[in-house]
Order: structure tokens, then C-alpha cells, then sequence
């Protein structure tokens, strides 16, 4: 299954506007005549962006920083007129922003107004929750905000399953929620979001994949899709996570050494140092969502403004890095990215 169901690509398509298409037309050509030529060429701005709405979470989740509570970097909220000050000055080439990075989005209260305000400028809006806060008030919200994705984070059909990596979690509210925002839809006649549940595919739960395909269909919710899990010490797995089915997998064990490694292995490119970034609660700049504790800072919107920072020495040695030795930069050791099994 691609990655968009036809209503969704439909519904992105409908963002691009000539300069949005000329500027995707400069990041594309410049990125494949870079891996021509073997040294970064940039041309244009980035087609996407993911901002952080909160580095704050409710849940404990084993393998994610924000639930072990292991950052290095500071906890806070995204400011609204740092928020919109800052699309002020891309929307126009903007075309997708993912509003998460670490953390629960529904934490932070203007969350949702953000949303509406990204929306207004026409740019396509995707979110990704543990559902806890999808009250009936705010699943209401959020079909209002014009918000164009919703992914819910769902890793199991029953408690104790569910909860043995979403911990501290409760598996009721998360179904109530999915209800919460399908019903609104309904009831206001609106296409979006497009809502699918996410399925992170672990050794706990991977027994129950058939039964959340059901699910999904029982609560009405757009798509069903499965994730991949990245697992950080995967040479020893000690939370015993990685699936035994290997088409879930991202890592496999070597035939020579017989130890764990990833399967999609690293070409001396990456597409994401073209096309998207990642931009924190408070501001810094960096180079994809695999850097979650922000240590490669390409910038800080608080000094520079967005182009100054895309085009400035510390994003022009990364990628000139990456394209000498991928393997060399520690975020990108243990990347798979693309390694996502989407199915109906």
C-alpha cells in the first residue's frame, strides 16, 4: 500500500499552487543532480517541515526520549507567535508540515489554533497522537481546525498487550478518541482529517495484527497502517522489541557475523537534507527527525530567519558530510529510513 490513500493525495494535491510546484520542481532536480555529481547542490527550500508542538508526554514509551524523560535538551511548549511568525515567512513555499516531532501535541493549549493557522495558509497539516486528550470537545476542534492527518498511535488491541510499550497508557481512551473524531466528522460533513490508526509492529504485539485491522474497520477509521520500530541498542534488544516476523523488522542479522545490523543500508545521499527539517519547541534547527535530542543544531530561528539558516556553512558541511560518509554521522547509524510496511 503507498504511503497516500487517493483521497489524501488528492486532497495534498490540492495545496500546491505554481510557486509551491516550481519550488518542489527545484529541491527534486537539485537533490538527484547532487547524487549525480556526488557533492550537495541546493536549489529552493523545503517542500515539508515537521514543528514541535511539546517535548512534554503522558506516556513512558521504552525506546522514545521523551517518554524515558532522557533528553538533554530542555522541556517546553511552541510559542503561537513564534509559530506564526515563522509560516509567515515559508508558507508560501511550503507545502506539508508535520506538527510533531517529540512529545504529545495535545499537550500544548494552542495547539489546535496553530493548526487552523497553517491551514488558512493553504499548507497541508498532519498530526500524531496517543489519543489521550481526544476528548469529545477537542476531537470537535480538531475536524474545525482543518487539520488534514491524524495519526493515532495504537500498539495493541487489548490493555496488558497495548501497554507492555505504550506505558502508562489506556487503551479504552485511545478507541474513545479514534470514536470521538470520526463522529465529528460525521456530524460536520467534513473530508478531513484522514485518520489512520498506526501500528508499531513489536514482539509483544505483533500476534495481534489481524485483530487491529478489524479494529480499525469496527471504529471506522480511514486506513489501517503498520510502522517499523527503530530500536536503539538493536545489537542487544534488551526491551526485546524487534519482531520476529521479518517483513516488520528493520534489522536482520548478518550471515557473516551473524550480529544484528539494519536491513536498508546507507547509500551517501539522503533525500530529507533536500526536501524537509525538523524544527524544535524552541526553535533550533535540525537536520531530520532522527536527531531527537537536537544535537546536530544547523540553527536557531531566534537569530536567523528560516532561508539564512537553510543555505547557511553548518547545512552546507552536513550535507557535504553525508555525501562523503553517510556512516560516519551517528544519527544516521541506525536510520532505516522507508522501512514502513503501509497495508489496508
Amino acid at each position: 500500500m503507498s504511503y497516500f490513500n487517493w483521497k489524501d493525495s488528492l486532497n495534498l494535491v490540492t495545496k500546491f499552487t505554481p510557486r509551491r510546484a516550481f519550488n518542489a520542481f527545484k529541491v527534486v532536480s537539485s537533490f538527484q543532480l547532487s547524487k549525480w555529481l556526488n557533492k550537495p547542490i541546493q536549489w529552493g527550500v523545503p517542500m515539508s517541515i515537521s514543528f514541535e508542538p511539546t517535548t512534554s508526554c503522558n506516556l513512558r514509551c521504552p525506546e522514545c526520549p521523551s517518554g524515558l524523560r532522557e533528553f538533554t535538551r530542555p522541556t517546553g511548549m511552541l510559542e503561537k507567535d513564534f509559530f506564526t511568525q515563522t509560516i509567515d515567512d515559508i508558507y508560501k513555499d511550503l507545502l506539508y508540515l508535520i506538527f510533531y516531532f517529540q512529545g504529545e501535541p495535545y499537550l500544548n493549549p494552542k495547539f489546535l489554533e496553530m493548526v487552523s493557522y497553517a491551514h488558512k495558509k493553504g499548507i497541508y497539516t498532519a498530526t500524531s497522537t496517543n489519543a489521550h486528550y481526544l476528548t469529545d470537545d477537542n476531537a470537535r476542534k480538531t475536524v474545525e481546525s482543518g487539520l488534514d492527518r491524524l495519526i493515532i498511535s495504537i500498539d495493541g488491541t487489548t490493555q496488558d498487550v497495548y501497554t507492555s510499550y505504550r506505558v502508562g497508557g489506556n487503551l479504552d481512551k485511545v478507541i474513545e478518541g479514534a470514536r470521538n473524531i470520526v463522529k465529528w466528522k460525521k456530524e460536520l460533513k467534513s473530508n478531513t482529517p484522514f485518520i489512520f490508526f498506526q501500528f508499531l509492529v513489536v514482539k509483544p504485539n505483533e500476534h495481534q495484527i489481524e485483530a487491529i485491522k478489524q479494529l480499525g474497520k469496527e471504529v471506522g477509521v480511514d486506513q489501517v497502517r503498520f510502522k517499523t520500530a527503530q530500536v536503539y541498542d538493536y545489537a542487544n534488544d534488551p526491551n526485546q522489541l524487534i519482531p520476529t516476523i521479518d517483513k516488520y523488522s528493520r534489522y536482520r542479522k548478518n550471515k557473516k557475523t551473524r550480529e544484528m545490523e539494519v536491513k536498508s543500508g546507507m547509500g551517501n545521499y539522503c533525500w530529507k537534507l533536500w526536501h524537509a527539517n525538523v524544527i524544535t519547541w524552541d526553535g533550533l534547527v535540525v537536520p531530520c527527525c532522527f536527531d531527537k535530542d537536537a544535537m546536530h543544531q544547523l540553527g536557531n530561528l531566534k537569530n536567523q530567519s528560516f532561508k539564512e539558516i537553510w543555505n547557511n556553512d553548518n547545512y552546507k558541511q552536513f550535507r557535504s558530510e553525508l555525501i562523503k560518509s553517510r556512516g560516519n554521522i551517528d544519527i544516521c547509524a541506525n536510520c532505516s529510513d522507508g522501512l514502513k510496511v503501509w497495508e489496508e
